[in-house]
C-alpha cells in the first residue's frame, strides 16, 4: 500500500506541477508578456527546487516524508488559485514560486519513496514505473491545461488545477500515516555539500542530468511560444507537449532492453543526439501534425536519462543519505534550469527563437560527444 500511495501521489502532483507551468506561460502570453519576461516565470518555477532541494533531502531523511509531502500540497494550491484572484504578471510569478516550492517538496521526497520501499531486485522496475508515470503526467497535464483554457479561461483553468491537488491532500489524510518515518538519526552528523560534491563519481551523472532536465525543460517552455507565434490554439500545443509525453512513456517502456543492448552511455549519447534533431527540426516545423512529430522525436531522445541517473544516484548513496544525494542532484538540475530560462529569453527577445533552438541543439550536441566519449573511457 505505501509504494501504491507513493506512485498514486506522484502522478496527482507531477499533472499539478506540468499543467501548471503549460498555463501559466499561455496566460503570461495573454497579459502581453515579452519572451524574456516568459523566461523569468520559469526562473521562478525552479528558484526553490534550486535553493532547497538539497536541505529538503536531508529533512526527509531525519523526519520521513509526511511532512514535506504535507507542505508540497498547501503551497502549491495556494499558489494554484493566486492567478485567480489577482489578474497579473506580478500574481503569476509569486504563484509560480510557490508552485516549484510544491515541486521541491514532492519530488524529492516521493523519489526517495521509491527506493526506500523497493527490494534491491525490485527497484529498476519501481523506478522505471516512477519515470513511467513522470510521462504520465506529462501527457495529462498540458491537455488538462490546453482544454481548461480553451473552455473556461486562463484563471479559471487555474481553479481546476487546484482540485488535483485536493485530491492528493485526501490520499494523505486517509493514508499517510503507512508511510516510512526518518532513517536517519537526529544527532547524527550531516555531511556538508562540498563533501558529496567531492564524490568525484557522482560528477558525471550530475551533469547528465542536470543537461537532460536543461533541454526537456527549455523544448516544454519555448514550444508554446513558437506555437502562439505561428497561430495554434492551447489546445493544439496542449496535444503537441502531450505527444512529446508519449514519446517518453513509450521508450520508458523498452528501457531496461535498450540498457541491456546499448549500455548506459552509448544509449545516452544517442540519446542526445535524438534531441539535438528535435531542436533543430522545430524553427521548420510550421504546423500542429510536424510539430508533434518533431515532439516525438525529441521525446524518444529525452526519455531515458533521468530514470537511469536517479537508479545510479539512489544506488551509490550513503546509508540514511539517499534523500540528501537525490536532493543534491535536483540542486544541479535546478542551478541549470535556473540559469537557461533567463539566459535564453534574454536571446529570445534580442535575436528570436531560430537562435534560442539552434544553440540548445547544439548544447545536447555537445552532451551526446561527452557520453559517447565517457562509453570509450
Amino acid at each position: 500500500m505505501p509504494l501504491f500511495l507513493t506512485f498514486a501521489l506522484t502522478l496527482l502532483l507531477a499533472v499539478t506541477w506540468t499543467a501548471a507551468r503549460m498555463v501559466f506561460s499561455l496566460y503570461a502570453l495573454s497579459l502581453g508578456a515579452q519572451p524574456f519576461a516568459v523566461g523569468m516565470l520559469a526562473v521562478m518555477f525552479n528558484l526553490f527546487p534550486l535553493l532547497l532541494s538539497w536541505p529538503i533531502g536531508t529533512l526527509s531523511d531525519r523526519l520521513g516524508p509526511r511532512l514535506p509531502l504535507t507542505l508540497s500540497i498547501i503551497s502549491g494550491a495556494i499558489g494554484l488559485v493566486t492567478p485567480y484572484f489577482v489578474h497579473e504578471l506580478a500574481a503569476l510569478y509569486a504563484a509560480a514560486a510557490l508552485v516549484g516550492l510544491s515541486f521541491a517538496l514532492y519530488l524529492v521526497n516521493v523519489q526517495n519513496l521509491v527506493g526506500l520501499l523497493s527490494a534491491p531486485e525490485k527497484r529498476a522496475q519501481n523506478f522505471s514505473t516512477f519515470s513511467l508515470l513522470g510521462s504520465a503526467s506529462n501527457f495529462i497535464g498540458p491537455l488538462i491545461g490546453g482544454f481548461a483554457i480553451d473552455h473556461a479561461g486562463h484563471a479559471d483553468a487555474c481553479l481546476v488545477i487546484v482540485t488535483l491537488s485536493v485530491l492528493s491532500a485526501a490520499l494523505l489524510l486517509c493514508w499517510g500515516h503507512r508511510l516510512p518515518g526518518g532513517k536517519r538519526k537526529r544527532d547524527a552528523p550531516a555531511a556538508p555539500m562540498l563533501a558529496l560534491l567531492a564524490d568525484r563519481s557522482l560528477w558525471p551523472m550530475l551533469i547528465t542530468s542536470s543537461l537532460v532536465k536543461l533541454g526537456t525543460d527549455l523544448f516544454q517552455f519555448y514550444l508554446p511560444i513558437y506555437g502562439h507565434q505561428i497561430g495554434l490554439t492551447a489546445s493544439a500545443v496542449g496535444a503537441v507537449l502531450a505527444t512529446l509525453a508519449a514519446a517518453q512513456f513509450t521508450v520508458r517502456f523498452v528501457l531496461p532492453r535498450l540498457i541491456e543492448r546499448l549500455g548506459e552511455d552509448r544509449l545516452l549519447a544517442n540519446a542526445f543526439y535524438c534531441a539535438a534533431a528535435g531542436f533543430m527540426l522545430v524553427p521548420f516545423a510550421g504546423n500542429t501534425v510536424m510539430l508533434a512529430a518533431v515532439a516525438f522525436l525529441f521525446g524518444i531522445g529525452m526519455g531515458v536519462g533521468q530514470p537511469i541517473t536517479t537508479i545510479l544516484l539512489f544506488s551509490r548513496s550513503a546509508e540514511g543519505r539517499s534523500g540528501e544525494t537525490l536532493g543534491l542532484r535536483l540542486t544541479v538540475n535546478n542551478l541549470m534550469r535556473a540559469a537557461g530560462p533567463a539566459l535564453f529569453g534574454f536571446i529570445a527577445s534580442a535575436l528570436g527563437l531560430f537562435p534560442v533552438f539552434c544553440i540548445n541543439a547544439l548544447m545536447m550536441g555537445i552532451g551526446g560527444l561527452l557520453s559517447r566519449r565517457k562509453n570509450r573511457r
